[in-house]
């Protein structure tokens, strides 16, 4: 399996002033199934990954959305609007309060395939690690968000934006080098299961660049193509 989808950066803020943003979102979320949406930001961001023509639709959505809004009735629903705009930024401001551990602090967020969070994690560990910042990662299905947070101070603040752009860098390059293969246990007796497990252990000192992600029904192994291949060969074997 080759990394074939996309992830996309939304900036819904443009709709604040028309739309309840959850509203849109679930319309989005029904319009484009075939998509994964990872949480709504306070700025009005979200990230979105799927196939290239699942985004091309979301997109084309999104533009007639646009296109729809007339100067008639942004004048007719000015006072909802007002109570509405409200509202946002009351949750807004809560969900900023939670996130920032104080005012002075600088926040970035960087949106990463599942597969290749886990693959960094594991094969380029110090992406994660820099002096007077804080890096987390949430993950809802494929799209994994990594918040970094200074503490905030100015060497701080730099050190955060260093490790955003790292990450950013890293998770390109690997979407172009990586492939996922599945090696699924469907049918197979737990003491079969038990033995594939401990041969991917076995195999790890060899493939150091391979991950190997664990589930109950199937095994997922990110790397190279060749390091892939060879590898899944000798579990199968």
């Amino acid at each position: 399996q080759v990394f074939l989808s996309a992830t996309s950066i939304l900036n819904m803020a443009v709709f604040r002033d028309h739309f309840l943003l959850e509203d849109l979102l679930a319309e989005m979320q029904k319009q484009s199934p075939a998509l994964s949406f990872g949480a709504l930001q306070p700025n009005g961001t979200i990230a979105v990954q799927g196939p290239f023509p699942a985004l091309q639709v979301l997109r084309d959505f999104l533009l007639l959305k646009a296109k729809s809004l007339s100067e008639e009735h942004r004048r007719e629903g000015k006072s909802q609007l007002r109570t509405r705009r409200r509202l946002q930024e009351h949750r807004g401001a809560t969900e900023t309060r939670n996130s920032s551990r104080d005012a002075g602090g600088e926040k970035h967020v960087v949106v990463l395939d599942t597969d290749i969070y886990h693959y960094m994690r594991c094969c380029h560990p110090r992406i994660f690690q820099a002096n007077d910042v804080v890096i987390s990662g949430v993950t809802e299905g494929d799209i994994t968000t990594v918040s970094i947070e200074s503490a905030g101070r100015k060497a701080g603040a730099a050190q955060g934006l260093r490790a955003k752009e790292r990450m950013e860098n890293c998770s390109a390059e690997l979407q172009e080098i990586l492939r996922k293969e599945r090696i699924c246990f469907r049918e197979r007796s737990r003491g079969e299961r038990q033995r594939h497990r401990q041969l991917c252990e076995r195999l790890k000192p060899r493939y150091p660049r391979v991950l190997v992600i664990p589930y109950d029904t199937h095994l997922d192994v990110v790397g190279t193509s060749a390091e892939v291949f060879r590898f899944t060969e000798e579990v199968k074997a």
